[in-house]
């Protein structure tokens, strides 16, 4: 809260593990796969002002979903999410996904592709750019009138 900012330090996942005929799952804790996946990530005014009520009760220390020593489980989570979506009314959207909306919001604000990448914990802007940005159609128009306009003051 004092920094204003959020940081990405430590990943979680559920993976599957295969030994001869035994199959099971098991709760993984890593560091983010790169060192520029390790961030930290500028919080807006409005999302600062929903945090700090919560400062109250929450122990900087432990896991800022669950306020545990213990994560959340990734698959409880993701059945929040689900219900949290539905209950809006907004459509099934994977969770994943919202990397992808964040990433093309701030290109369609005229965010410059390098501070994105950078925000997304990318190594290579061009990640960025062939995974996460998916231009419209309006903005392929804005593009192509642009380039015009551009032609004629030459």
């Amino acid at each position: 809260m004092q920094s204003g900012t959020l940081q990405v330090r430590r990943t979680i996942e559920r993976i599957y593990i295969i030994e001869g005929e035994k199959k099971h799952t098991e709760l993984v804790i890593n560091d983010p796969k790169t060192p520029n996946s390790i961030r930290e990530i500028p919080l807006s005014a409005e999302a600062l002002s929903l945090i700090k009520p919560l400062m109250k009760v929450v122990n900087t220390g432990f896991y800022v979903i669950a306020n545990d020593s213990r994560p959340i489980e990734p698959r409880t989570y993701r059945s929040y999410y689900k219900r949290l979506m539905e209950s809006l009314g907004i459509p099934a959207i994977k969770f994943h996904g919202l990397r992808h909306s964040f990433a093309t919001r701030c290109i369609e604000s005229n965010c410059d592709y390098k501070t994105v990448s950078v925000l997304l914990g990318h190594s290579d802007i061009s990640t960025t750019l062939n995974l996460y940005v998916h231009p419209n159609m309006e903005q392929k128009k804005r593009c192509i009138s642009k380039m015009f306009k551009s032609l004629g003051k030459s």
